[in-house]
């Protein structure tokens, strides 16, 4: 499912920028080179988005980018943090705009024990290494988009992986989680039996609405809510709150005449972000961008003045929590 950005579509709608003086900390973005899947995206196209709203800090995510081409299979992935380690020694000659806060690399977690050194290599490339994500989302529908080297849906039971986090856990580092709704019990799991390890469910746990599951929102968002709630009483899980303009989410914003307007992604979305901060708690939740993959659907402006709009409700302090301070602790930022 190849993805594309729109400068003149997105352009449809503009917005002023709300709060502009807010402190935030954007705890999730890519980087992408030209000629992949998707858009392409380098640290001139962040900032060219994280000006609008006067972000202070990023956290790259993995996203199979930068690998070395040769040299051992297992830390060919090293690549990928030196790859961003580089972007933010760019950034920081311009302290005054968005700089590299942290970086999630990826490895094959399935190593077990033997994937210290892998992270060892990861932590000796960058002082801004602070976790790994291995993508787990996957679903039997061959037109859901599933991550490489998944083929079913069980990676957290998986007991090399648990053997591996077990090691992350022990490193003081920490594990972003990105699979579909469906795969949320298994995280519950893990989460339960590695009590020590710093988790952050990406992307609202990301509930589906396309393939199988389109028209059935009402019974996803029940399933949803059910596996949140649990997820939520563990007190080593934090939430990131965003990602759902993905086309698999299931809102048709990529395929409309134009894109949302805030208000708009408001009227959609916010019974999903209002459900988990409820759920999570201010201090365990932090707002977050997933661009450029949400960018194929709406702008960084739109999508932070709903963010902003969807926020309004909750005390000053809670805010600040949800745009920086959760995002800084859990990277250590």
């Amino acid at each position: 499912m190849p993805l594309e950005v729109r400068p003149s579509w997105l352009a449809q709608v503009e917005e002023e920028v709300l709060d502009p003086g807010r402190r935030i900390v954007d705890p999730h973005h890519h980087f992408f080179v030209p000629g992949g899947p998707f858009p392409a995206y380098d640290l001139a196209d962040l900032w060219s988005d994280t000006d609008t709203h006067g972000v202070e800090k990023t956290v790259f995510l993995q996203c199979w980018e930068g690998y070395r081409t040769e040299g051992p299979e297992e830390l060919r992935c090293i690549g990928e943090t030196e790859w961003v380690a580089s972007i933010g020694a760019e950034a920081a000659r311009e302290p005054t705009r968005a700089q590299i806060g942290g970086i999630v690399g990826s490895c094959e977690m399935r190593l077990g024990a033997a994937v210290r050194p892998v992270l060892e290599a990861h932590v000796a490339a960058s002082p801004l290494f602070r976790g790994i994500r291995q993508a787990a989302a996957w679903d039997a529908d061959e037109g859901l988009l599933s991550m490489p080297g998944m083929t079913d849906g069980l990676l957290y039971d998986d007991a090399g992986f648990r053997a591996g986090a077990a090691v992350l856990a022990e490193m003081g580092l920490s594990l972003d989680a990105y699979h579909y709704h469906t795969q949320n019990p298994a995280l519950l799991r893990l989460a339960r039996d590695l009590p020590q390890l710093p988790i952050v469910l990406n992307h609202l746990g990301t509930p589906l609405g396309v393939g199988p599951y389109a028209g059935r929102r009402a019974e996803v968002i029940q399933q949803w809510r059910a596996d949140l709630a649990e997820l939520a009483r563990c007190p080593n899980v934090c939430m990131k709150l965003g990602g759902l303009a993905m086309p698999w989410n299931g809102f048709g914003y990529d395929d409309a005449a134009r894109p949302p307007t805030s208000d708009e992604l408001v009227t959609d979305q916010a019974d999903y972000y209002h459900y988990a901060i409820e759920q999570f708690g201010p201090s365990r939740c932090m707002f977050e961008s997933n661009f450029p993959v949400d960018k194929c659907a709406l702008s960084y402006t739109v999508l932070w003045n709903a963010f902003k709009k969807m926020a309004a409700r909750y005390s000053a302090a809670e805010q600040d929590e949800m745009f920086y301070g959760t995002a800084s602790r859990f990277y250590r930022l």
